[in-house]
């Protein structure tokens, strides 16, 4: 396991750490080999029922390393290379946004570039008070990665336009109010907060959640109406045949509070 990536388990709740606090934890090809193996695994880990990603030190992530990819891709690396590793990269962001079971993600300072594709790829972003978010691309001459315009043109709608091409500088409470985050506490108390969710969505119906995720997934890549009730008819009845809808139900009854098992 390399030290640019630090993976916790701990009471179903898979915490990823991008640790190069040094650079603001910019993204080296080694760290996103990293993360993309540990989103992988995570994935089909039934022991991992919710991802939290998160970065060391005073900021999230910065983006990539452009120094570090520069020197790996080496000088007679071909477009075609280039365009695969980048590409296989990026499965990082629709990890996190397609895989079954909730991923939360816990921003604090910069959060800039292939940093923000990431955070907008989770499911919830939950930020400090010392956010800053920016897209950062176009100023250093690069037009995007890691889903940025997806993602962005998702939460931003017709507004993704000037935030992509003009970069600007969004703080914590603007972030807030334009959708890019879910909610927003102070610094000292960020990974606090972060944890007591990811511990609230790890300790829910996971199977359900799931579904309930791909259904909004299908909503927001263009379903019509009747596609969109199509896949929540049968969505809805798998859930409605698992024993954690049973024990829900029980738990109604009993007017106690369910445990769920993801089964």
């Amino acid at each position: 396991m390399t030290t640019e990536l630090i993976e916790q388990l701990h009471g179903g709740v898979l915490t990823l750490t991008l640790n190069r606090p040094e650079r603001l934890n910019a993204l080296t090809p080694s760290m996103t080999d990293a993360l993309l193996a540990a989103l992988r695994r995570a994935a089909i880990d039934a022991q991992v029922r919710a991802v939290l990603l998160t970065g060391a030190g005073r900021g999230f992530c910065a983006g990539g390393d452009v120094q570090a990819m520069a020197a790996s891709e080496g000088a007679e690396a071909t477009l075609e290379a280039r365009t695969h590793q980048l590409r296989e990269h990026m499965e990082c962001a629709r990890l996190l946004h397609e895989m079954p079971k909730p991923t939360l993600a816990v921003v604090r300072g910069a959060c800039a570039g292939a940093g923000l594709s990431l955070a907008l790829a989770c499911d919830l972003v939950v930020a400090g008070s010392t956010l800053k978010m920016t897209s950062a691309f176009a100023k250093v001459g690069l037009s995007g990665d890691f889903g940025s315009t997806y993602f962005l043109t998702q939460l931003l709608g017709p507004r993704a336009r000037a935030f992509a091409l003009l970069s600007p500088v969004v703080q914590a409470d603007e972030a807030l109010r334009l959708g890019l985050v879910t909610q927003v506490v102070p610094d000292e108390a960020l990974d606090d907060e972060g944890q007591r969710l990811a511990r609230q969505l790890a300790s829910g119906p996971t199977l359900t959640l799931g579904h309930i995720k791909a259904n909004l997934n299908v909503a927001e890549q263009g379903a019509t109406l009747a596609q969109a009730l199509d896949h929540e008819a049968i969505r809805h009845i798998r859930c409605a045949m698992t024993e954690d809808h049973l024990e829900a139900a029980r738990a109604f009854m009993d007017k106690r509070t369910p445990v769920f098992h993801n089964r």
